[in-house]
């Protein structure tokens, strides 16, 4: 259904009282280059309770959020290629009102999320001239008397998942009239020592030649029982996450098709660590603390495993993850260019990227009439190929597999193998 969306013009949001001015060190992990980039989401609710409310109600919940959460209404700063601050200017995030011209019952409430204007419901950025770059960007539109949708682009460098969903749940106790937060954020970006030289790392070598094909968005609906049936047929004692990953890369391999030659397939996903670093990260961090966790196997290996060997190997190498993590702190000196870097695997048609967003946190937000009827990932390239495993739209109980992993002629046999599978 075709419909438009009146945009306001865009507003900087500021705390609501007055915050430290300061310049705040970020963390080891913050400062990879990989996370100089946006995270997009939409986030979509039932309607406040009255015109409007959506739009005034996030709006002032927001303020007080970023009283606790100042260092998200400043700045990057960078004085040197090597030594990324947050300048606490106090300036605030970027905020959008905007209101559709229809339902939100009417456009099916986003659930065929391959029919979503992303454009229409994402905020755009300031005007170059004005000078600032925010590091959170917010539109609340609001649709005609049945809901809101919540377009948030938030800069990775300063948050994870984790640490993006617990400040919007901040944002929803506000809106709710609580005084004080259940948790407090907590800072904390010096808990791993910085290397005395900086890391290569880097999303893609500068040489790199990207490719020309255009990766095909695709869902796939898992209910909760085929879930248990799954689990209970394959392993009993796996994750949900670690059964889908294992169906999807198994299955992805065998529909691509890497034809004779025996090619080296790779599976990698990111894993919290923070009850990793010593001692544990507290209740309340919001920063990047995380660990890529890289599974290797030949594509003929992969076509002859069951998906109960596919799943043993993502056990095998989560296992892994307390040393590697250990072993990539430790190294303070910057060695790690001397082998592969770890947050920068290869990049291209046989790496495949998944990410779980269940236990994210986005699912509990609630700004006064209960959580999102779903939460939706904007994808964020086009040529790598990745897939999130999150949650089926309310009132359904499932998991839906969010994805663009293939090209267009590879879809139809990715789809048929993997709906064989569940059902």
């Amino acid at each position: 259904m075709e419909f438009s969306v009146t945009k306001s013009s865009g507003s900087l949001v500021p705390p609501f009282a007055p915050t430290p001015s300061a310049v705040l060190d970020l963390s080891r992990i913050d400062r990879l280059p990989v996370l100089r980039c946006n995270a997009r989401t939409l986030h979509v609710f039932q309607a406040l309770d009255s015109p409007g409310a959506a739009k005034s109600t996030i709006r002032e919940a927001l303020s007080k959020a970023l009283v606790p959460y100042y260092p998200l209404a400043g700045r990057l700063t960078q004085h040197n290629p090597h030594d990324l601050q947050i300048e606490c200017s106090g300036e605030g995030v970027w905020f959008v009102e905007a209101s559709a011209t229809c339902s939100l019952e009417s456009v099916g409430c986003f659930e065929d999320i391959t029919s979503i204007p992303f454009d229409k419901l994402l905020p755009h950025h300031p005007p170059e001239n004005q000078g600032f770059d925010p590091l959170v960007l917010m539109q609340v539109t609001e649709f005609e008397g049945d809901g809101f949708v919540m377009g948030l682009t938030f800069c990775h460098t300063i948050c994870d998942g984790l640490g993006a969903a617990q400040f919007l749940n901040a944002v929803g106790e506000f809106a709710r009239g609580a005084q004080h937060l259940k948790v407090a954020p907590v800072w904390q970006r010096d808990f791993l020592p910085q290397p005395r030289a900086n890391p290569s790392t880097s999303l893609a070598p500068s040489n790199l030649v990207l490719p020309d094909y255009e990766l095909e968005h695709a869902n796939i609906d898992i209910p909760l029982d085929h879930i248990n049936r799954l689990k209970q047929k394959f392993l009993g004692h796996c994750s949900s996450f670690e059964i889908v990953a294992a169906i999807l890369w198994k299955n992805r391999t065998q529909a691509i098709g890497v034809g004779s030659e025996n090619r080296m397939m790779k599976l990698v996903f990111f894993a919290n660590c923070r009850q990793l670093v010593d001692p544990p990260l507290p209740q309340g961090f919001y920063g990047n603390c995380f660990f890529p966790v890289t599974i290797s196997a030949s594509n003929d290996t992969l076509a002859q495993s069951s998906t109960i060997e596919v799943v043993r190997m993502i056990q095998e190498a989560k296992a892994r993850l307390p040393k590697e993590f250990a072993d990539w702190v430790t190294n303070i000196n910057g060695e790690q260019g001397k082998k592969e870097d770890p947050f920068a695997p290869p990049l291209g048609y046989t790496t495949l990227f998944i990410s779980e967003w269940g236990r994210l946190g986005f699912n509990q937000v609630d700004y006064g009439k209960g959580p999102p009827l779903h939460v939706v990932p904007v994808q964020g390239s086009s040529i790598i190929p990745a897939a999130i495993v999150g949650s089926l739209p309310r009132p359904k109980k499932g998991i839906r597999l969010m994805t663009w992993c293939v090209k267009k002629h590879h879809i139809q046999p990715l789809l048929h193998a993997i709906t064989t599978v569940i059902n």
